[in-house]
């Protein structure tokens, strides 16, 4: 997909829910510096997974972070405290997007070879229809969407310093991956906010 040709904002679903993709959020700061940050102050770690009845490595560096537990992949988080910048760039996707959010998942692709299968933010504590801000830091990566019903594709590249921002229906009707790029040799960070709370239904 051709985006970004004067820097503005862009919606990447034509139905059944939101996806814009806002090429730079950053402001002043560096991509590279933010980049660099995260990576260094975030506790980094590699979860095991159970697929298809065996139990293997996360293809990728995770960690939880705000202020709810959450089982994310079938692994139970316990969050890590706020720091920065992390809580900086919290505030700018609620600036954006005038959601409130309280925990992030921070992702680490080293690599290429490092990946994301198909799947959705749809877990019970997020609510219906919740608002996912997805910063992208490093190494650009293809970022597939694929509707649950028509099996209706669509693929972009995020940027680094971009803002991925889902909403409406887009959990319940899309599913989304970061496949492999065996060519790609540099790391990418990717942090997606969220809101858990009794109330996610309820908020404006």
């Amino acid at each position: 997909m051709d985006l970004f040709s004067d820097g503005s904002p862009v919606e990447l679903l034509s139905h059944d829910g939101s996806a814009v993709l806002h090429p730079w959020v950053l402001g002043e700061l560096s991509a590279a510096n933010t980049f660099e940050q995260v990576r260094r102050v975030v506790e980094w770690s590699q979860h095991r997974l159970t697929m298809f009845g065996r139990s293997v490595d996360e293809p990728r560096l995770s960690a939880w972070y705000g202020d709810h537990a959450y089982t994310y992949s079938g692994v139970p988080r316990q969050p890590l405290p706020w720091n920065e910048p992390l809580s900086e760039l919290r505030r700018i996707c609620e600036r954006i997007t005038g959601a409130s959010f309280n925990t992030v998942l921070a992702n680490l692709y080293r690599d290429g070879n490092d990946s994301m299968g198909w799947h959705a933010d749809d877990e019970p504590e997020l609510g219906s229809a919740p608002v996912i801000a997805s910063v992208s830091l490093g190494a650009p990566r293809r970022f597939r969407f694929r509707h649950r019903d028509s099996g209706e594709s669509i693929e972009c590249r995020l940027p680094s310093g971009s803002l991925l921002v889902m909403s409406g229906a887009c959990q319940r009707k899309w599913m989304h991956s970061v496949p492999k790029e065996k060519r790609i040799s540099e790391p990418r960070i990717n942090l997606t906010f969220r809101f858990i709370g009794p109330d996610v239904d309820r908020r404006s």
